[in-house]
């Protein structure tokens, strides 16, 4: 059995929906889960959840060995970002090569890119009168919303969507094919 990490920095529904995913499942578990914002409620749901939960600042993260220590210490095979807003330093993006991937709320590489995330993606899709919208889940490499895209699903988008809408529209996507796309990576892994 494998064991993931998921990084994350807000309220956690994706790394929720992924732990009980998997909370059934022989191929992994969630083991883990870290945050970069002390406030972060995807804390209180990794807690609730029983899995353990970790916060970390700017300088744990990208100036000190103190996060791939804790990734070695739990034996961490594969990471998840949802949700996350920083980039992977190069230490963890070397050491987890072909083991990161993200997901992000946009059919890329359309919208993406530092500082496109949440509404603001959804803001632009609309503002541009785009037809369709949806998810791409991608290989995590040293730029935002960069790396290999390993899927996409898409979602219409109406001419009386606004964001909010529209992010349910794609929630609901994250929320069907993350779980199943994360586990058919973990299983070509050697």
């Amino acid at each position: 059995m494998r064991n993931l990490a998921i990084l994350a920095s807000g309220s956690g529904t994706n790394a929720e929906n992924i732990i009980k995913y998997f909370s059934n499942r022989k191929s992994a578990r969630v083991t883990l889960v870290l945050s970069n914002k002390k406030e972060a409620y995807v804390l209180k749901r990794a807690a609730d959840l029983n899995v353990k939960s970790f916060f970390f600042d700017h300088d744990q993260f990208y100036s000190s060995e103190m996060i791939p220590e804790l990734l070695r210490k739990e034996k961490i095979d594969f990471i998840v970002l949802a949700g996350f807003l920083w980039l992977v330093p190069e230490n963890i993006l070397k050491e987890y090569d072909g083991r990161i991937i993200n997901i992000h709320p946009a059919l890329l590489p359309k919208y993406g890119g530092k500082g496109m995330y949440g509404d603001r993606v959804h803001e632009y899709v609309i503002k541009n009168h785009d037809k369709e919208s949806g998810i791409t889940i991608h290989y995590v490499n040293s730029f935002y919303d960069e790396g290999s895209v390993i899927f996409q699903a898409r979602c219409p988008v109406s001419e009386t969507d606004t964001p909010a809408s529209l992010a349910k529209k794609v929630h609901a996507l994250e929320y069907e094919y993350y779980p199943g796309v994360i586990e058919k990576r973990i299983l070509k892994l050697p």
